[in-house]
Parts: C-alpha cells; sequence; structure tokens
C-alpha cells in the first residue's frame, strides 16, 4: 500500500486541489498505471455536500467557510486543520460489496480509537465512528464514491479540530446526535500528527496490505 502525504499544517490542502488529485491517481489506479494508494492530508476549511444533502442540512447565511457538491454518497460534513481526510484509492475485489468496504473504514478508525483508550461503536443505519453517551457523538465520517471498481473519497477522523465549525450544518443529516474529537474525549491534545502513523498501520491492516510505502505525488506520476 502507498501512502502520500498531500499537505498538513500550513501546507494544509485546499479541497478542490485534493480532488483533482483524487481524480488523477483514481485514472491511474483503474488503469492498472498504480497500485492501490491512500492520500492522507488535512484540508483548509471546507464543508462538502454528497448527493443526499438536504437544503436543511446546509448552513445559513456565511459560514465561514466555502461549500463544495461532491459526488460521493452521504450528506454534508466538514474539513480543516485538525481533522486527518483520508482518501483511499483501492480496486475493490469483484463482486464489488460497498457495504463491506465501508466496515473495514470503520473498524481501522475504531482499532486507531482503541490504541488512545477511547471506546467507540457503530450505530446501526449511520455509517462512521461514533462514542456512546447520550447524546452519542460522531467523531469519525465516511462517504465514498465506487467508479470502474476503484474506491475514491473516503473517511475523516477529528483530531483536534475546532468542533464549533459543526454548529453551522446539520453533520450528515443527523441531528439527534452530536460531533467529537479525539482530544475532547480524552481531555489532551491529540494531533493529527500523532494519529496518521497508527492510520496507516491499521489501514493496511484492513486492506491486506503487507507493508506501507510512502511517496510523493511526483513518485506516483500524478
Amino acid at each position: 500500500m502507498v501512502v502520500v502525504h498531500a499537505g498538513f499544517g500550513e501546507a494544509a490542502v485546499d479541497y478542490e486541489a485534493g480532488w483533482e488529485l483524487q481524480k488523477r491517481t483514481h485514472a491511474r489506479r483503474v488503469d492498472d498505471g498504480i497500485g492501490d494508494t491512500v492520500l492522507l492530508m488535512e484540508h483548509r476549511p471546507v464543508y462538502t455536500a454528497g448527493k443526499r444533502t438536504e437544503a436543511l442540512d446546509r448552513p445559513f447565511g456565511d459560514p465561514g467557510a466555502p461549500v463544495v457538491d461532491v459526488d460521493r454518497g452521504g450528506k454534508i460534513t466538514w474539513h480543516g486543520p485538525g481533522q486527518l481526510t483520508g482518501y483511499p484509492i483501492v480496486k475493490l475485489p469483484d463482486p464489488v460489496d460497498v457495504l463491506a468496504y465501508v466496515r473495514l473504514l470503520e473498524r481501522m478508525m475504531m482499532a486507531v480509537c482503541v490504541e488512545f483508550g477511547l471506546a467507540t461503536t457503530t450505530v446501526e443505519g449511520r455509517s462512521g465512528l461514533w462514542v456512546p453517551g447520550a447524546p452519542d457523538r460522531k467523531i469519525g465520517s465516511i462517504g465514498i464514491r465506487v467508479s470502474r471498481g476503484v474506491t475514491m473519497h473516503g473517511f475523516q477522523l477529528n483530531c483536534d479540530n475546532d468542533m464549533g465549525w459543526f454548529d453551522k450544518i446539520v453533520p450528515c443529516g443527523i441531528r439527534d446526535a452530536g460531533s467529537t474529537n479525539l482530544s475532547q474525549e480524552l481531555g489532551r491534545p491529540v494531533t493529527v500528527a500523532e494519529v496518521t502513523p497508527i492510520v496507516e498501520r491499521h489501514l493496511a491492516e484492513v486492506l491486506g496490505a503487507a507493508e506501507v510505502l510512502h511517496r510523493t505525488t511526483a513518485q506516483l506520476g500524478v
């Protein structure tokens, strides 16, 4: 499994640039020009609206960040600093089982949280990862697209991001739950830099990759 660190911190990636990188990487993977590749990054603040986003889910007035309509499943969410966003560009086995792939990503994020001492759960009928409580609090989200047998978009895990951004939308269209991050739940700063290698290791495990190789986009030719 090849991992590309596309940009973090001061080098956080504009969403549109990250999306174009996904598209180029996806095209190369479809043609078998490269193997399974995972793009990891932080984005500059942005709201992305999946194909099932409803008008009432969207922010009212000026949310302080652009809203971009995208071709993944799911509804609206936020990306930005302090949140690790991952885009696995992987070829799924035949017959393609999208739900099974989503469950792999959930299991990966759950294993990451376990390493930090945080118990999480999945919720029937709701994708992503949750901290149980009253209400349940979403800590990791998943929104994917599969085209020609190869995945796009992916997951986001909240680390030490400003949770106020989620107050301006109905995250993932869910009105009876909250949002949270690792730092808030653990009572200490948990950074994207701290979380990234653990995500890489567990992602390799659930995808059945024997090793993780780090490459740049130039080395991939995308």
